[in-house]
């Protein structure tokens, strides 16, 4: 039997011959999102080339212990992979340091990852834009990352582009990338003060990242993906991003404990498939400009306010 996404599109796109990276899904009491998220991959056209391992956060309560019970009970009947693996953590661990954990492990052990939230459904094409990527600039140390997600900012975008930085919304790394983490979110925003980077790691004074660098040091905040995002900013490093968006983000509907309702990071996702080729290693300075725009169009202190309840949502 084949893949479920081969008949997709009528197989317009000829699957390649790439070394799959593993699948890593990070999960906790969202049943329904979890389900839509790995209804959306079994539809990807690598689908069936690849691994899939679901990470289960264990519960923070008690009240919590029946909903991961069910989701687990349901990742035991996925199919349409490779192989599919679940790792069922006894303890909370939250989000940041499951991901951090279970990222680090992986990458140990082969190289290079897809990582994913169980709130974020997926373009067919995902799967192929990300091993692409993956395997066309494996060699090259100024990529640290590839990214999904794209803002819906008004203007049309190149088919790909850089950022400087990383992001957390359906994302990819090698091991020589999430090498460069730095887990101390004093050391970076000593760093970022020290070499006066702050409006530009800010997005143009924008968006308040360094704020929640701050919050992050303060416990205000446990999250993993600001300090990615530091980290790869201050070593120089860069993410690949497609330019119609590959992800949908589906958790921003008060179903996280953390997580508000908003549909201000709403997008719909490729029904195309986005080519990876190679241009120019270096920011994109016409497409920030374009997210500096979309940050003060929808009000950046509440933006970020979500956002960071969205990546702390197991918090």
């Amino acid at each position: 039997m084949g893949c479920a996404g081969e008949s997709y599109h009528n197989r317009k796109v000829i699957r390649q011959n790439v070394n799959t990276a593993q699948i890593l899904l990070f999960t906790y009491n969202r049943l329904w999102h979890t389900h839509e998220c790995v209804k959306s991959l079994k539809k990807n056209i690598m689908a069936c080339d690849s691994e899939l391992i679901v990470f289960s956060d264990g519960p923070k309560t008690t009240e919590d212990i029946t909903a991961i019970e069910s989701i687990r009970k349901y990742i035991k009947t996925i199919n349409g992979f490779k192989k599919v693996s679940l790792v069922e953590r006894q303890v909370n661990l939250g989000l940041a340091k499951s991901i951090i954990s279970g990222v680090s492990e992986a990458v140990k052990k082969h190289g290079r990852v897809i990582v994913l939230e169980d709130d974020l459904v997926t373009s067919p094409f995902f799967l192929k834009f990300m091993n692409d990527a993956l395997e066309h600039y494996q060699e090259d140390e100024r990529v640290i990352s590839v990214h999904g997600y794209v803002y819906p900012v008004h203007a049309t975008l190149p088919d790909t582009f850089f950022l400087r930085g990383a992001d957390c919304w359906g994302w990819a790394t090698w091991k020589r990338g999430w090498d460069l983490f730095e887990p101390d979110g004093e050391k970076l925003l000593v760093e970022i003060r020290n070499r006066k980077l702050e409006r530009d790691f800010d997005f143009g004074g924008n968006y308040p990242y360094t704020k929640m660098l701050k919050d992050q040091t303060r416990g205000k905040n446990d999250s993993w993906a600001i300090r990615w995002h530091a980290s790869a900013y201050l070593a120089g490093k860069f993410t690949l991003y497609p330019g119609r968006s590959l992800v949908r983000n589906i958790g921003a509907d008060n179903s996280g404990t953390h997580t508000g309702k908003t549909f201000i990071f709403d997008t719909r996702v490729s029904e195309e498939p986005i080519m990876v080729s190679t241009i120019p290693v270096e920011e994109n300075r016409y497409v920030k400009n374009e997210i500096e725009r979309y940050f003060r169009r929808t009000k950046p202190g509440v933006a970020a306010r979500l956002i960071n309840k969205v990546t702390n949502s197991f918090k």
